[in-house]
């Protein structure tokens, strides 16, 4: 089995947002996605792109992705890479790939000077936390995300 990653390309496109979607109804969160996919192309692929995309494939058939952005720390004074998503297909689980996502992403963080690799796990999702800690990831218990969206996003930035 040839395992490979490749930066996506704006062909990929139907193929990222199937992945989203497929990751959205493995974490019970299908409910949530309402992308349009032209506004999805324009934000990853755009005059202005806001985040990275990786294709993770077996044997030349696409299996997984990552999506990724930068983030920076003010404590280490470099940037960081923030992980969105990462999904690999149920029937490629146990193949490597996911490792090998993570992997290129930590090579990714090294290439560029990040000072970190971070992402959120559902609480839930025991075999994931379980994974991602044989890798070395440490669980971040003393932090909560936040989050303002929807009308009360709207609502904050019309009290300017």
């Amino acid at each position: 089995m040839t395992l490979s990653i490749r930066p996506a390309t704006p062909d990929d496109l139907p193929l990222i947002a199937q992945f989203i979607r497929d990751l959205a109804d493995y974490e019970k969160l299908a409910h949530e996605v309402r992308f349009d996919e032209a506004t999805l192309g324009e934000k990853l692929f755009g005059a202005r792109p806001y985040a990275e995309v990786v294709i993770g494939e077996l044997d030349g058939a696409p299996q997984g992705f990552a999506l990724f952005f930068h983030n920076f720390s003010t404590f280490e004074g470099r940037p960081g890479i923030y992980l969105e998503d990462l999904f690999v297909r149920p029937e490629a689980r146990g193949s490597g790939l996911g490792k090998a996502l993570l992997i290129h992403l930590a090579a990714l963080c090294t290439e560029r000077d990040c000072a970190r690799l971070e992402w959120s796990v559902l609480d839930w999702n025991a075999p994931a936390i379980g994974f991602y800690q044989s890798l070395g990831a440490r669980m971040m218990d003393e932090w909560t995300v936040m989050r303002v969206d929807g009308d009360a996003l709207t609502s904050l930035a019309a009290s300017a």
